[in-house]
């Protein structure tokens, strides 16, 4: 049995056949309206969420399923001591698959040992967020045609940034791809994030100016400064407005660069931009539903004849 926890439990062949399958349900939605009848998912959140959790809800729904879970720790009985390996073994007992949103890194992996049924990992702290990568490759797949050959820019926090990590780790397996990290030193990617890119042999570049490296992007990744992840709000006040995207940043940029961001923002990117036509981050968002229900599918369906898992 298959669970996805990291990008890196999908081969790039099982990617290109998800991102097909997404393909193909934007473009005949009405085929898969029952394709999960009468199956259900669990979404266990310990983390807030919005875009995460109801792209996983509309996808099981738009799938014909069903949905039940919880959207806070606190309304579990995580918040009266029970273990992540015991809620694990209770919810399988009423779910097929299960979609999981932890602040501590690796507790999808627990999950996953003691689970029956798939787990699928929707962020867990700073480390990895593996079906917003598989949104951001349908998103850049979708916009610019193509995963390879494109040069990516990371714009703000880049140390804690699950989704900059995932999508880096996805990216680096795709020729000719080159990485410009744009950060505050104090937020620059963690070393064995550097490390990887470096050992797959693709070109990584560091920068602390936005606008120095505009003009070089196919891509831009803008993220917020993540306050959550400080234990010092002193250092958060000074960082959080590092970068910030406006419109005439942007008058350098490619004809067909693309702008995105996992969201939420905060301000490190003007809503002036939302209306330029660079701009794809709620086009971002609506992906996720249709890879979300691919990625569905593809677990439900894995072991049988044709399956993508």
């Amino acid at each position: 049995m298959r669970h996805v926890i990291s990008p890196q439990d999908l081969s790039v062949t099982e990617i290109e056949r998800l991102l097909m399958l997404g393909d193909d349900i934007i473009a005949r939605p009405e085929a898969y309206a029952e394709s999960a009848r009468h199956r259900k998912l669990a979404t266990l959140f310990y983390e807030p969420s919005t875009r995460t959790r109801l792209s996983f809800e509309a996808a099981m729904l738009d799938l014909g399923g069903h949905v039940l879970g919880f959207s806070s720790q606190e309304a579990s009985s995580a918040a009266k001591g029970e273990s992540v390996a015991d809620t694990i073994r209770m919810v399988q007992c009423y779910a097929d698959l299960i979609a999981m949103r932890h602040p501590k890194e690796g507790a999808p992996v627990v999950a996953a040992r003691h689970a029956k049924v798939p787990v699928i990992n929707a962020g867990d702290g700073g480390h990895n967020h593996p079906t917003q990568t598989l949104t951001d490759l349908m998103t850049i797949h979708r916009e610019l045609g193509s995963l390879e050959g494109l040069t990516i820019g990371f714009c703000g926090d880049l140390k804690f940034g699950r989704t900059v990590h995932s999508l880096i780790a996805a990216m680096r397996r795709y020729p000719g791809t080159r990485f410009i990290l744009v950060s505050p030193t104090e937020l620059r990617a963690p070393d064995y994030v550097l490390d990887g890119i470096r050992a797959s042999g693709c070109v990584c570049e560091e920068s602390r100016s936005m606008e120095a490296v505009m003009p070089d992007l196919d891509v831009l990744y803008m993220t917020r400064v993540q306050r959550e992840r400080f234990f010092n709000e002193a250092d958060y006040v000074r960082l959080k407005d590092s970068f910030i995207l406006d419109v005439p940043k942007l008058l350098h940029a490619r004809p067909g660069m693309i702008v995105m961001h996992p969201l939420p923002r905060v301000n490190e990117i003007s809503v002036k931009v939302d209306d330029n036509p660079h701009a794809r981050y709620f086009e971002q968002a609506r992906y996720g539903k249709y890879i979300r229900m691919a990625l569905i599918l593809a677990l439900l369906e894995q072991g049988k004849e044709g399956a993508i898992l």
